[in-house]
């Protein structure tokens, strides 16, 4: 098989990888689940894990591959890591920050910032969202920056408005 990504993203779940993952691939356009492989008694003492329980699910999203792993309760995620969905239309941002953000933490929801009912953190941003931020000129990287931070979902409106002054 040939490999067409070098590097991709394992995710740690405790016992929820297939749930995860058929969410997600539910809420994605081109996504798919791959293969799923199981546990044995090989390594039982090492993993702790029943085996036939389901241990990793590849799968893509959009086009971009990743794994979901059972690997027990040791770890847990936190908003070090986000996975980033960059939208054309305030219409992929209003459908993804419902989809992703219901049944997850809306304490954590700021500056196009969500975390899932997985525990997963999301960045659910305008494509163009760097380039408003990154302008040579500070006043319109300013005025975004200020628009953004007053936001929980992203407006694309806005921030471009923020970013002509208007």
């Amino acid at each position: 098989m040939a490999r067409t990504q070098r590097i991709s993203a394992c995710l740690w779940f405790d016992g929820k990888a297939q749930e995860a993952v058929q969410f997600y691939t539910s809420v994605f356009d081109d996504s798919k689940i791959l293969r799923t492989s199981r546990y044995t008694e090989v390594g039982r003492e090492t993993h702790g894990q029943t085996p036939g329980s389901v241990m990793t699910v590849e799968f893509e999203l959009d086009g971009v591959p990743f794994t979901a792993l059972n690997g027990g309760p040791q770890f847990k995620f936190n908003e070090a890591i986000s996975l980033q969905v960059l939208c054309d239309t305030q219409a992929e941002i209003d459908r993804y920050w419902k989809s992703l953000g219901e049944g997850g933490d809306p304490k954590v929801q700021q500056c196009g910032w969500l975390k899932d009912r997985f525990g997963v953190s999301w960045q659910i941003t305008p494509a163009d969202l760097d380039e408003l931020m990154s302008d040579s000129d500070s006043e319109r990287a300013g005025r975004v920056m200020r628009a953004l931070l007053e936001m929980k979902k992203l407006d694309i409106a806005a921030l471009r408005r923020a970013h002509t002054g208007r």
